[in-house]
């Protein structure tokens, strides 16, 4: 084995080190630098003849000129396996409860545990024979993780053919331990166990890419009405402090019909992801019958904890979704907020002395954000089966400004936005998310693909989005003229874009017969005291159950009012 390069520290800024080095390094190559009896980690992030720009992932205190620093010759990793769910990790992926557990819960520099539990046997079962011919990501068994079938694939830095020329029979097994043997193209013999190595900044996607066209149900109406998200797309949730963009993310994490669920606390308040590990623990997963946290992983890199990781941690949570996805299985990703992920890219910018651009941001910032979420997506696997990774961040523009950076950049390439406003938090209308500025791309595209009860909905929900922006112009122009200055058709129009569409499949063939339906009135009291008596009937009918006589009845009076006006 090669000898690893080594350098010293010859230059010191805040978490950024300047090494001079003798040997050969790569760019996001994982240094560990010896300082005061304990190994700092640190990534190469710039190198410039024999000298590199590492930044260090803890605090850098005591870092003195001389000191030693070795290169592992591994690029920043992210350790693959049974065991990531139900767990909480930072953003280098050191288990928090195991590192608590031997350090203490005030967490020490220089702590790195691996990530996947050695000590825990799972249950083997092999589907690959010996004689298989095999290529990277291919199945050779599987181990019960949880509610999923935990696939063990060849390692996905394996080159070329294989030929599988061993086994482990069915029985309980380490993650350690030796599963099976491949033999590549060259003759040689590899030793395969539970555990794979993948680069976290690397996309992880091996099949075929395919058109999302399949909807994610995340039973919020605001959301799977006007604003749908495909399985396999992305969706950003800007919104100002304070208007419910991490609880709205927790509800999605609660509810969504997906398989698993990466949530990556990055740069928020441990506060909220106390929350999180308070609730589902305790809650109900609807699909499985067991416990939220089962299908959970948690990625935690708080507003106290160094900002350089902040960087690592989302593209771990990443990796982590993108290798679930390649077993076939639905995932959902969740970063909060993606825009302290940006401010320590800023921030780091800054000490490599790197031209700047809006709002002291790189000038690379729109790429990175691209290339983060270009990372979902639909893929199908080499045996047809299909997985999914869904990519939604939060945003956190300053004011609630739409116009900065992060949130222009994020626009540009998601798939849905969800736009949380102010002035329906204040007013307590949670989701706070606005209709006039909120869009989804995805709604023509599941029209093309669905079928004509899908194309007829998505007809009457952009009929339905037509009036409320229209009604929005009217009462603008209401509370400059008065009532008396708009016209009769802009009164109905008003009345039809207030109706209640809270029981959503129900309630949305009584709104198409409104917005069908050619209203004729005498006089503004007469349209006024009609739509006023027509929405508080859709109100109280949705607090009606469904299956009581009594709700039929009253639907079918309020139909009896749409027909006969």
């Amino acid at each position: 084995m090669d000898e690893k390069t080594k350098g010293i520290i010859i230059a010191a800024q805040g978490n950024l080190v300047t090494v001079r080095f003798d040997g050969t390094i790569r760019q996001n190559e994982v240094v560990f630098v010896k300082t005061g009896g304990q190994s700092l980690k640190g990534e190469v992030i710039e190198i410039n003849g024999n000298e590199a720009k590492v930044q260090i992932f803890e605090p850098t205190d005591g870092i003195r000129y001389g000191d030693e620093v070795v290169f592992e010759k591994d690029l920043l990793s992210v350790e693959l396996g049974p065991g990531l769910l139900k767990r909480v990790f930072d953003g280098l992926q050191n288990p928090l409860e195991d590192i608590a557990e031997a350090a203490g819960y005030f967490l020490k520099r220089g702590i790195y545990l691996p990530p996947l539990p050695r000590n825990i046997k799972w249950q083997w079962n092999p589907t690959a024979k010996v004689g298989d011919t095999v290529y990277k990501a291919h199945f050779l068994g599987w181990v019960p993780e949880e509610n999923i079938k935990h696939q063990i694939m060849v390692p996905f830095n394996f080159i070329g053919k294989g030929i599988v020329k061993s086994i482990a029979a069915p029985g309980e097994y380490t993650v350690e331990q030796e599963i099976a043997k491949i033999e590549d193209e060259k003759g040689n013999i590899r030793s395969v166990n539970m555990i794979n190595m993948w680069p976290a900044k690397f996309a992880l996607r091996f099949g075929e890419r395919l058109l999302p066209t399949e909807q994610l149900v995340t039973s919020q109406r605001i959301i799977d009405g006007p604003f749908p998200v495909a399985k396999g797309g992305t969706f950003c949730t800007p919104g100002p402090f304070g208007a419910g963009k991490t609880v709205l993310q927790h509800q999605i994490s609660k509810y969504a019909t997906t398989q698993i669920v990466i949530i990556v606390a990055c740069g928020e308040r441990a506060g909220e992801v106390v929350e999180i590990l308070r609730e589902f623990p305790h809650l109900d997963d609807p699909q499985t019958g067991k416990k939220l946290m089962d299908r959970t992983c948690i990625i935690c890199n708080t507003s106290s904890m160094p900002v350089a990781a902040r960087e690592s941690s989302i593209y771990m949570g990443v990796a982590i979704a993108e290798y679930y996805r390649q077993m076939g299985i639905d995932c959902l990703l969740l970063a909060d907020s993606t825009s302290r992920w940006a401010q320590a890219l800023r921030e780091m910018s800054g000490r490599l002395e790197e031209i700047p651009g809006e709002e002291a941001f790189p000038a690379y910032l729109a790429s990175r954000i691209s290339e983060l979420y270009e990372r979902a997506g639909v893929i199908k696997l080499y045996n047809g089966e299909q997985g999914s990774l869904t990519i939604g961040g939060s945003v956190s523009p300053a004011g609630g400004n739409f116009e900065e950076p992060v949130t222009l950049s994020t626009l540009a390439v998601v798939g849905c936005f969800l736009g949380l406003s102010r002035q329906r938090s204040d007013a307590r209308r949670f989701p706070a998310i606005d209709p006039l500025i909120s869009w989804s791309k995805y709604g023509e595209r599941f029209a093309a693909h669905g079928d004509d009860k899908m194309k007829e909905r998505i007809k009457i929900i952009e009929k339905a989005q037509k009036m409320i922006i229209e009604s929005d112009d009217i009462g603008k122009k209401m509370s400059v003229v008065g009532e008396e200055g708009i016209s009769i058709d802009d009164m109905v129009t008003e009345g039809i874009a207030g109706l209640s569409m809270d029981r959503q499949n129900e309630q949305l063939g009584i709104i198409s017969k409104v917005l069908d339906k050619n209203f004729k009135f005498d006089d503004r009291e007469k349209a006024r005291n009609y739509f006023l008596d027509l929405t508080d009937k859709i109100i109280q009918l949705n607090y009606l159950p469904r299956e009581a006589s009594i709700y039929g009845e009253k639907k079918q009076e309020i139909l009896n009012m749409i027909e006969g006006e």
